[in-house]
């Protein structure tokens, strides 16, 4: 007994702070530690209560048991051990840590010198201990219970289950997609309510995306760099809370907030995807702070030099490499990951720079302990699963050797589609390969086209309208010189750099636009569209825009208020093209003819533009800009004809118009026309002209064409 409060050994699970009828467990993993004392903490999170010995120990886990405790305590913990960085040891008990398994914090984060471990006065650097207590500068964990998240559970609650072969993911970010929305309350702009608010899931719903991935809604901070700077995280891609969302996206500061915009989205037939951030942490390298996985047990939840421990493995460029090797750090991935998927419902996930997940000690490994504990789970099995397959760690790009049942980032897509409408020699034979689902990268594992998420566009690098306007990137506001970003972009300015009042380089940029729109979802395998290409947002040439909390990162909802974009129309025609015709969402890659079941027939054929099959020589031509590529779904029934059919997408990325033969086709009375890149709108001038005839293709444009056959040749019965 101790000033009231009665503590007893507990039990090890589960991990975290579990709130029972007469009281709160706790329980926290820390192999090398020699202590660990619980904090508890006033309502203002300012004065420390009292401190109690964890008095368990059971399979490397500290736990014990509170009586008389409810739901909303703060609370932190304090670990000791040697601190001992040339070793890997960094306990320091004067630094309160935030539980790696809160679901809820209360205050914020504030940087000071006294949140580091370490003595940056010390001409030792990091061998030197601080010993100011650090508890006024870091957030406090709180003890939540069944009342603040409800009962739920996968087979309770209602899940779209969009099918992969049908899926369209848009990319946005929770606060850039409604910070400008004047529909919405300025209280919730910004935030998960403002995210679910009717008006965006009326304009999400009228594109026809099927599910919306946003970027990183973990629990995050702001590096100090970029606070000294006057700048933020905005991206949020350095998480310190694996499962809470980010207070700032909340209104009320309760993780309910965001399980209701998911319910929302599901009632609406939309999933949800979260972009998570497992492959390193907020707590930087060797000199970054110490607030909670490297006070808790530094050499078991970081990957740390073999020579040297005092430094880290830095496989992702952010400083530290979580430990994912490691049992427990494993364990509480799947556990957080698994509390995203059935506590908050989530559809799915996006693992950012995944190839650090998926490496064993020897390497890269499909089979790795990471991938097999996904496999086996009976709730993570079912979600969608998306690799960003690179990192920059050794033998680090893994683009087509994920597992089945993931699918992958496919960068190689994205960069062949830029070179080929830029106008790069010899990019034709990669470029059918990629607007044909990659078969060269994902067949060989038994993999279907949907392996393949491509995308012209994402958050990271050039918008959609940048891509076309600047062919060098304007990265001054980050204040790093211009030095950051990617320099290959494969980008063009069509004659002049940046925004310009020419009407002829304004006309081929729109052209390219609805080229570049066209093609990713003409193409096979599923598409990623990003938020505000669409209505031609630009981030003013930036095309490293993280660190950008403004109108660089901000989608302009007046320009949507005032009139409605071509593109916007375009978009929506373009998807709903995707969802008529099934031979574009064929789950199966399509080589030669191919029987399904008793009805269909798919065949894929590439056409030079004289309307004869492409040859050898014909693709060893590097010169060569045009191709047609035909999609054969044969019709058995005049309804099937009518509602199905065979298409023919004729590119031309080269400067010239080039005249194109419309082949002939056994059965195929004549082709009707459905998109020309090359009018305002994307629709043709000419709908229908016979087999044999010639169609102009204007200079980098791209025409669709569907085959509309003889009636007496197919039978009117329905099978």
């Amino acid at each position: 007994m101790r000033r009231g409060y009665t503590v007893t050994e507990g039990s090890p699970y589960p991990i975290g702070a579990t709130l029972c009828e007469a009281g709160v467990n706790f329980s926290i993993f820390s192999a090398h530690a020699e202590k660990v004392e619980l904090c508890l903490f006033d309502e203002s999170g300012m004065v420390e209560i009292i401190r109690l010995d964890m008095l368990g120990f059971t399979d490397q886990v500290w736990h014990c048991f509170v009586e008389n405790i409810e739901a909303g305590q703060l609370y932190g913990f304090r670990v000791y051990g040697p601190y001992e960085p040339e070793r890997g040891h960094r306990f320091n008990p004067h630094k309160l840590l935030i539980d790696p398994y809160a679901k809820k914090i209360a205050g914020s984060f504030r940087w000071s010198n006294v949140c580091y471990g370490y003595d940056m006065d010390s001409e030792q650097k990091d061998l030197a201990i601080d010993t100011r207590d650090n508890a006024k500068f870091v957030p406090k964990s709180v003890v939540i219970g069944s009342a603040s998240l409800e009962d739920f559970s996968l087979n309770s609650h209602y899940k779209p289950l969009i099918p992969w072969s049908n899926t369209i993911l848009y990319e946005t970010h929770v606060r850039g997609f409604t910070q400008l929305n004047l529909a919405l309350p300025i209280r919730d702009r910004g935030t998960f309510k403002g995210l679910s608010h009717p008006k965006v899931i009326e304009y999400i719903k009228s594109l026809g995306v099927t599910s919306v991935e946003l970027l990183p809604v973990h629990g995050f901070i702001d590096e100090h760099f970029l606070i000294a700077k006057g700048l933020s995280n905005y991206w949020g891609y350095n998480s310190l809370h694996f499962f809470m969302p980010h207070t700032a996206y909340m209104t009320n500061n309760s993780p309910h907030e965001f399980r209701q915009m998911v319910d929302v989205y599901h009632d609406a037939g939309l999933e949800i995807i979260l972009d998570v951030v497992y492959n390193h942490t907020a707590e930087g390298n060797h000199l970054g702070p110490t607030l909670s996985f490297k006070g808790i047990d530094n050499a078991s939840y970081y990957c740390l030099n073999a020579h040297d421990p005092r430094y880290y493995v830095n496989d992702t460029g952010c400083g530290n490499t979580l430990n994912v090797k490691h049992p427990r750090v494993l364990q509480m991935v799947m556990d957080s990951l698994r509390y995203w998927a059935a506590d908050m419902g989530v559809d799915g996930f996006r693992f950012d720079l995944a190839t650090v997940l998926g490496r064993e000690s020897f390497g890269f490994d499909p089979g790795s302990g990471f991938f097999d504990a996904i496999r086996q789970d009976p709730i993570l099995a079912r979600s969608k699963l998306i690799a960003e397959p690179w990192d920059i760690g050794p033998g680090g790009y893994q683009v087509g050797n994920y597992p089945n049942g993931w699918s992958e980032w496919n960068d190689r897509y994205r960069d062949t589609i830029r070179r080929f409408w830029r106008g790069d020699d010899g990019i034709l034979p990669e470029f059918a390969r990629r607007i044909h689902g990659s078969s060269d990268l994902f067949e060989r594992n038994g993999r279907g086209p949907s392996s393949s998420i491509n995308f012209v566009t994402s958050h990271d690098g050039f918008s959609l309208h940048d891509l076309v306007t600047y062919k060098h990137r304007h990265n001054l506001a980050n204040r790093e010189q211009n030095r950051d970003g990617h320099s290959a972009n494969y980008s063009d300015n069509y004659g002049e750099e940046g925004e310009v009042d020419n009407e002829v380089v304004n006309d081929i940029r729109n052209r390219q636009k609805k080229n570049f729109l066209a093609t990713l979802f003409l193409s096979q395998g599923t598409p990623m569209l990003l938020a505000g290409d669409e209505m031609n947002r630009t981030q003013n040439g930036n095309n490293n825009a993280y660190c950008q909390d403004n109108i660089i990162n901000w989608i302009d909802w007046r320009n949507y208020e005032k009139n409605e974009s071509d593109l916007q129309l375009f978009v929506r025609y373009l998807i709903a093209l995707r969802n008529q015709y099934p031979i574009l969402t064929s789950k199966h890659y399509i080589h030669k003819p191919q029987q399904l079941g008793n009805k269909t027939q798919y065949e894929v054929h590439w056409i030079h533009m004289s309307g004869k099959l492409m040859d050898e020589s014909d693709w060893r031509d590097n010169q060569l800009k045009t191709l047609g590529w035909i999609l054969e779904h044969r019709p058995k029934t005049v309804a099937e004809a009518k509602s199905r059919g065979t298409l023919i997408i004729l590119f031309n990325a080269s400067v010239n118009t080039e005249n194109f033969t419309l082949p002939f086709l056994s059965d195929v009375t004549q082709w009707h026309g459905l998109i020309d890149t090359s009018t305002q709108d994307g629709t043709p001038e000419v709908s229908e002209l016979l087999l044999g005839e010639v169609t102009p293709l204007q200079a980098k444009s791209l025409q669709l064409w569907v085959a509309e056959y003889a009636s007496n040749e197919l039978s009117s019965e329905s099978n």
